[in-house]
């Protein structure tokens, strides 16, 4: 469907919507207000899903860009020695335009190292998202850490990487108790989950920060299939923010398929590696992560 509405910007501020009207011509109008001038969230969320039915972008929420960098430590681990240096790619990544910085830190350090982690998290200049199992160990790093925020993957020794989302719904106690734990020491937490209902809601009542939607399926398929699977992360965005849960996405986004992603409305960030790093190979990490950030921002 082409949409009449070619462009909307609101401030949150104010609660003004501006809406750009078949490139010509201009409306406005005011947002309800709630406790002195606060945008009623709620409304915001019926007026994204809107907008993502008219294929409408509100220009003044664009999804950030986080970068992975395990890829640069994986070449380093095969022979087991000092370079690359991950910690020095994070800062080209940062030149690029990431808007932060992630890494998984493995039960068996197969990439990157827990020095790695305490080094990127003193010279970084964005943020530091550390994936990781929910374990005491990872518990203990992460409190000594402090990182800006954690996200909780699921963790398989026999797996390449990570193949689904995190089943919270079968934890909810232990998930709740360890999620207490880490907002203690002041350490916003994510679950990386698939996109289903249960799953998002019981998300919520352990009480996450975020959620970061596995788009792993939605990479791997093609066509009308992939088109089901994107309005299903479309809905489960919507159900997320009605929820007041901020919606992060990531796994097997690349330069060809994450448009659609980003272009959905309240998308918050985007996490992309792989992809990222094998284009580094040919062109270099700070101009690699520049074009994603260009295909993430352009909508």
């Amino acid at each position: 469907m082409t949409s009449w509405v070619t462009n909307i910007a609101i401030n949150p501020n104010t609660g003004l919507i501006s809406c750009q009207i078949f490139k010509g011509f201009f409306f406005k109008f005011y947002l309800l207000h709630i406790n002195n001038l606060s945008v009623c969230p709620f409304l915001l969320a019926i007026i994204g899903r809107l907008l993502d039915c008219l294929g409408t972008k509100i220009s003044k929420i664009m999804a950030t860009l986080g970068v992975n960098i395990d890829h640069i430590a994986n070449v380093r681990q095969a022979r087991k020695t000092v370079e690359p240096d991950p910690v020095q790619f994070a800062f080209l990544a940062e030149l690029g335009g990431a808007d932060s910085i992630t890494v998984h830190l493995r039960e068996d350090r197969r990439h990157i190292q827990d020095r790695d982690v305490f080094l990127l998290k003193e010279t970084i200049k964005t943020k530091l998202n550390l994936e990781m199992a929910a374990t005491e160990e990872m518990l203990e790093i992460a409190k000594k850490v402090l990182p800006n925020y954690v996200t909780l993957v699921p963790e398989k020794r026999e797996e390449v990487t990570t193949e689904g989302g995190l089943d919270v719904k079968s934890n909810v106690q232990y998930l709740k108790n360890f999620v207490g734990n880490l907002k203690e020491s002041n350490i916003e937490v994510s679950a990386f989950i698939d996109p289903f209902y249960d799953q998002i809601n019981y998300s919520k009542k352990i009480g996450f920060n975020f959620i970061e939607l596995h788009t792993g399926k939605y990479a791997e398929l093609s066509g009308s299939e992939q088109h089901k699977e994107l309005l299903r992360i479309i809905e489960s965005t919507h159900l997320a923010n009605d929820l007041g849960l901020v919606v992060n996405a990531g796994h097997g986004l690349n330069y060809n398929n994450v448009k659609k992603i980003a272009s959905i409305n309240n998308m918050n960030e985007l996490n992309i590696g792989h992809s990222i790093v094998a284009r580094a190979l040919a062109i270099g990490l700070e101009k690699s992560v520049r074009e994603m950030k260009s295909l993430i921002t352009s909508n």
